[in-house]
């Protein structure tokens, strides 16, 4: 099923990020020694209470200034953002009066019909805010919820209003033994058609203006005896709309829908390589951990020798190196060229995103690979791996036991990653690690 949506929205250097990051509880971007890992977030997943919801920062994107005036990008900003969002949290800076901006996202949404919490940041003395905030009532969205998001004081009152402002959850009443199949990327990249191409129909809209595709679309359909739901994620919805925010929200749209999948057909434009935008929507897609196949579209357009597919292989690794284990397929959804081997792969990714291993299997091997490559030493102690153990599919989870956490380096851990993959697979699946203490007296 598909999460809730709440989206940040307000005019820059109001505190958004800042909110986005004291809710979610960590920095808006992931950083690793390794090409490919680091990817700034527009999005990050947030629970309270028990509800889960993604949550979406508006406020990392920059807007292409090109004689437009700032009031009508963040008009634009603040449509996108209702459209997409269960709730809309509306930031605006407690210290200052309302500015002509300010009142300009309030009318926008206020006319969208969403639950709209307005909220006043930074403020410094919670004794005497009401009188702070009064000018801010005329926007007609209610009392201003004051809070301070540098110093958490206020938010839990605040995510208490968001989760009791959420939709109900819809379960959805699919056969557990269906596969559903999101196709995701970029507007413009061949979604709908390579849809089509699968169904054998025209099931969706299909034009080379980005957004065609008002809405995430669902299509049962059945293929050597295996059922399928083929989800078709939107673009921007009407073309007055698209301008320079098409690829920054494009991600927004893929959320829902690889929340609810099992397996994700990430689309990437042959003629215009890895964009950072196809970062975002594949690191959430791995996030989720979801089965992935890496489909290069539009491979016809491509002029080709002998080394082409090596090259093309090569720059995706480099561009998406957290996703070296996704495999790739070259296709054109246009002509059809090797788009009938692409359910087969697909059932073969959501396999290895089920495979389970039995305890006896990973410890025989464990002790095999600690004495290929012994654990390191950190100020004299040496870590120690007492067993692993799998505890979860979809994606595969593995709890590894040891003496000292802190002992177990990353470098370490990707070693013990790779003789997993070497030995198992898991092929198009990402596998987690979590590292526990067992300490020898217990034992």
């Amino acid at each position: 099923m598909s999460k809730p949506i709440v989206a940040i929205v307000g005019r820059p250097n109001v505190g958004k990020s800042t909110l986005f990051n004291r809710i979610t509880g960590g920095l808006v971007a992931i950083v690793e020694n390794m090409p490919g890992v680091t990817r700034d977030r527009l999005y990050r997943d947030a629970e309270w209470l028990g509800r889960k919801f993604a949550l979406i920062d508006t406020g990392g994107i920059e807007f292409k200034n090109e004689g437009t005036a700032i009031s009508s990008q963040m008009r634009r900003q603040a449509e996108i953002a209702m459209e997409e969002a269960d709730v809309v949290i509306f930031v605006v800076d407690a210290q200052i009066s309302p500015t002509p901006d300010d009142d300009l996202i309030a009318r926008t949404l206020r006319r969208s019909g969403k639950p709209v919490l307005l909220v006043a940041n930074k403020v410094e003395d919670f004794k005497q805010v009401e009188g702070q905030l009064y000018d801010y009532l005329s926007f007609g969205l209610g009392e201003p919820i004051p809070i301070s998001a540098v110093h958490g004081m206020n938010t839990g009152d605040l995510l208490d209003l968001v989760i009791s402002n959420l939709p109900e959850i819809d379960e959805e009443e699919y056969d557990p033994d269906v596969i559903r199949i999101s196709v995701i990327g970029r507007p413009n990249v061949g979604k709908s058609s390579l849809v089509n191409n699968l169904l054998g129909k025209e099931r969706v809209i299909v034009s080379n203006v980005p957004g065609t595709t008002r809405d995430a679309i669902d299509t049962p359909f059945e293929h050597e005896g295996r059922h399928y739901i083929l989800i078709d994620t939107a673009g921007m919805r009407r073309k007055s709309r698209i301008e320079d925010l098409t690829e920054q929200y494009s991600v927004v749209r893929s959320l829902r829908a690889v929340d609810r999948s099992d397996a994700i057909l990430m689309l990437i434009d042959a003629v215009d390589g890895v964009t950072e935008q196809d970062k975002k929507i594949a690191g959430y897609a791995e996030d989720a951990g979801k089965a992935i196949v890496l489909v290069v579209n539009k491979w016809d357009l491509i002029q080709k020798d002998e080394k082409t597919i090596n090259k093309f292989e090569k720059s995706i690794r480099e561009e998406l190196g957290f996703l070296q284990y996704a495999p790739t397929m070259f296709i054109s959804a246009k002509t059809g060229q090797r788009v009938n081997k692409i359910l087969d792969l697909v059932d073969f990714v959501v396999e290895q995103n089920s495979t389970r291993v039995t305890t006896a299997t990973l410890n025989t091997l464990l002790r095999e690979w600690v004495h290929l490559n012994p654990p390191p030493t950190d100020k004299g102690r040496r870590l120690k791996i007492r067993y692993i153990t799998q505890v979860g599919v979809k994606p595969p989870t593995f709890v590894f036991f040891v003496n000292d956490p802190e002992l177990m380096h990353f470098s370490y851990k990707r070693y013990l990653e790779n003789q997993m993959r070497k030995h198992f697979g898991f092929e198009g699946t990402p596998i987690r690690i979590v590292i526990r203490q067992k300490d020898e007296e217990k034992e």
